[in-house]
Formats: structure tokens, C-alpha cells, sequence
């Protein structure tokens, strides 16, 4: 179960996922929608981006690959589950714009510092 996701020069073709087990599929995206109910956790933050973007369907379908790709990760490592938390797309976000600002004044020639302040 792989969203589709076919791009070439720009121009978005077939999207369909792959032919798979059916009653996997659909426990899967089950299970997805579950989880874009929930509040604070990992798989709820994903689905509400996603869902932003391309829809409620299409994030149900993104959010059981990571459900697939999890379990599968968990079983090959015996390990248990340690969600990422609701912040984490935020915190990666926010951790690759200093990043960016950082490189872009440098190219103009500053020298950056930083100093921890107080939130805006």
C-alpha cells in the first residue's frame, strides 16, 4: 500500500496506489482516519497536514503507509513504539528556516550569531 505519487516535467499523471491486499488496505486506512482523530500525537499531526493540502482520503491513505512502514520497523527491530509527538513537523520546520536564514545572511556577506531570546 504506496500513495501514488507520479511526476513528470510537472505534470502530475496516475496517482493510484498499487494492488495490494485488499483487507489490508482498508484496516490500514481504517486505522489512519482513527488516528487523524486523535489530538497530540504523531500520525494526528501528519494526517492534519496532509489533509490541509491534498484532502481527507488522500491523508488516510499517506497516513496507513506510515502506519504499514511503522509496524514493519517495529516487528524487524522487536521494538516498542515511541511516538514523535504533535510538534515534531513544527519543530523540523522551524530547526531548517534558522538554518536557511542563517546561510543566506552569511552569503551577503554578515556574521551570524545566535542568542536565545524570548519567544514572539
Amino acid at each position: 500500500m504506496c500513495p501514488g505519487c507520479h511526476e513528470s516535467a510537472g505534470k502530475r499523471k496516475s496517482g493510484r496506489t498499487r494492488k495490494g491486499n485488499r483487507t489490508l488496505r482498508r484496516a490500514l486506512v481504517e486505522a489512519a482516519q482513527a488516528a487523524g482523530r486523535t489530538r497530540n500525537t504523531y500520525l494526528s499531526a501528519q494526517f492534519r497536514r496532509i489533509a490541509k493540502r491534498r484532502g481527507n482520503k488522500r491523508a488516510a491513505v499517506a497516513v496507513g503507509h506510515t502506519i504499514l512502514v511503522i509496524a514493519y520497523y517495529l516487528l524487524k527491530r522487536k521494538t516498542t513504539y515511541e511516538d514523535l509527538g504533535p510538534l515534531y513537523f513544527e519543530e523540523k520546520q522551524r530547526e531548517t528556516a534558522i538554518r536557511n536564514s542563517i546561510k543566506r545572511l552569511e552569503r551577503f556577506g554578515y556574521k551570524v550569531t545566535l542568542e536565545a531570546g524570548t519567544p514572539a
